[in-house]
């Protein structure tokens, strides 16, 4: 899947959570590809674990139409959307204040527990890291459109049509 998206397509990393394990092999990937270190606290994907039913995800940017993040921003400029749907963070504006932290509905932005920055995914370039390493394969990078297809097939499958 990750060959297919276009450079330039809001595509972003979505995880299937009938496959994930919850291994966080993507989350040490992640962290060794931007910071050299094996840390999680330092990488750009989380993985969180839900009880009841059972349930692992990875969680990453969703590279949101009108981010709730770059409005919350009280630093003007601070974080900026790029047209392919990136959100970039300046690290010499950034305080540190996690209002964009709040205002993420996907839970996808974090404090760089060294640096007090936020860290937000970046797909690697369009090549993440953390699919190529998921030994489950239930990461992929997609679009809005592929994902929607995607639930509508779904949900056809679970009506029997």
């Amino acid at each position: 899947m990750c060959g297919q998206i276009k450079v330039g397509r809001k595509a972003f990393v979505v995880c299937d959570p009938e496959k994930c394990v919850g291994c966080q092999i993507c989350e040490y990937v992640c962290s060794l590809k931007k910071e050299g270190v094996f840390n999680p606290t330092k990488s750009r994907i989380r993985v969180i674990r839900i009880d009841s039913p059972p349930t692992n995800m990875a969680i990453a940017c969703r590279k949101c139409e009108d981010p709730p993040c770059v409005q919350a921003c009280p630093r003007q400029g601070t974080l900026v959307q790029r047209s392919d749907g990136l959100i970039i963070v300046d690290e010499e504006k950034c305080n540190g204040c996690g209002w964009c932290i709040e205002a993420c509905d996907f839970g996808a932005i974090t404090l760089h527990p060294e640096g007090r920055v936020a860290v937000i995914c970046d797909t690697c370039g369009g090549e993440p890291e953390c699919i190529k390493w998921c030994p489950e394969e239930a990461l992929s990078l997609i679009t809005k459109d592929i994902l929607a297809q995607k639930a509508r097939i779904d949900m056809i499958k679970t009506l029997n049509y």
